[in-house]
């Protein structure tokens, strides 16, 4: 089995990283084991890498990338719980993690798991393969719930219309197949809104969000992470659209904030000192990277150090 999967702005991740030949990390997305390769290349025998993907494709395909390597540790698992994977192994604190969010290129290209509207296949989106999938939402949700899923995780101003379309469709015959799915939300937006790319691309990203808890899980995970850091220990986090970057964004701020007492007091009565530094500005794609992997367009990279 062959993952294909093309990291994203991975030289400046690992850079970001300032990696500890001694040190342990975490590659809390695996996938293809873009950034581990390019982590445990780096590291020394006493170093140590902990992999965690939910996918059982990345887990079977790291576990042979990576089978010659007696510091490499791959877990199935989501990145949520990455403090129980990380002390289930013996280890209380790490060196460095990185997170690359969203959806993975194999899982886009492989029609089957049905997260892509460029192919017919059975409507799917679990990352995990487990659980309830994106056919059981679009079929069973009332019409306010598809409306809210829409309109919160798509961003997509025609989201009334959309959610009625799929009603009114799924009245008639189940909507089994991405395909399906991606004509009905065609039809139900105007002729100009096709014409500036595929109208179906907002809502199936707000399935694939809701589906797999994409933005809660990402929550849990930065919180998670942040906690099993050792002082000067770096967290990397790479998304992909305006939801995931503002949680990350926010989630840094906060940890970087210090005193948190009304502006109108003389003194600080709080107490509250920062707890990372943020390093440098959030990192984009070069142009070049841009043109040739077209899906690194909407990137961003943010780090942050613990103190």
């Amino acid at each position: 089995m062959i993952f294909n999967h093309k990291t994203v702005l991975l030289p400046e991740t690992i850079n970001a990283l300032n990696i500890n030949p001694d040190g342990v990390y975490v590659d809390a997305t695996a996938g293809g084991g873009g950034c581990s390769n390019e982590i445990i290349k780096r590291l020394s025998c006493k170093g140590r890498l902990i992999a965690i993907d939910q996918d059982p494709d990345a887990i079977a395909f790291c576990k042979e990338r990576f089978k010659d390597f007696k510091n490499f540790t791959i877990v199935k698992s989501n990145f949520s719980d990455i403090v129980n994977v990380v002390n289930s192994l013996g280890i209380q604190a790490v060196d460095g993690v990185v997170m690359d969010i969203g959806v993975s290129s194999y899982q886009l290209d492989k029609a089957e798991r049905g997260f892509s509207y460029k192919y017919d296949a059975p409507l799917d989106m679990r990352m995990s393969k487990s659980g309830k999938s994106a056919y059981d939402l679009v079929n069973n949700l009332n019409l306010e719930e598809i409306e809210e899923i829409i309109h919160k995780f798509g961003e997509d101003k025609f989201y009334k219309k959309i959610a009625r379309a799929i009603v009114s469709e799924r009245e008639k015959e189940p909507i089994k197949t991405t395909i399906q799915l991606a004509d009905i939300i065609s039809s139900a937006v105007p002729a100009a809104v096709r014409r500036e790319g595929h109208p179906a691309r907002k809502t199936f990203q707000a399935f694939r969000i809701y589906v797999n808890r994409e933005l809660d899980n990402l929550s849990l995970g930065l919180d998670g992470a942040f906690s099993i850091l050792k002082s000067k220990g770096r967290l990397a986090v790479i998304t992909f659209h305006s939801l995931e970057d503002g949680i990350v964004k926010r989630r840094m701020k906060k940890w970087s904030s210090g005193c948190e007492c009304p502006p109108d007091f003389p003194v600080c009565v709080c107490g509250k000192k920062p707890s990372v530094k943020i390093i440098g500005k959030p990192i984009v794609p070069s142009k070049e990277e841009i043109e040739n992997n077209l899906r690194s367009r909407s990137s961003k990279l943010r780090v942050c150090e613990k103190i």
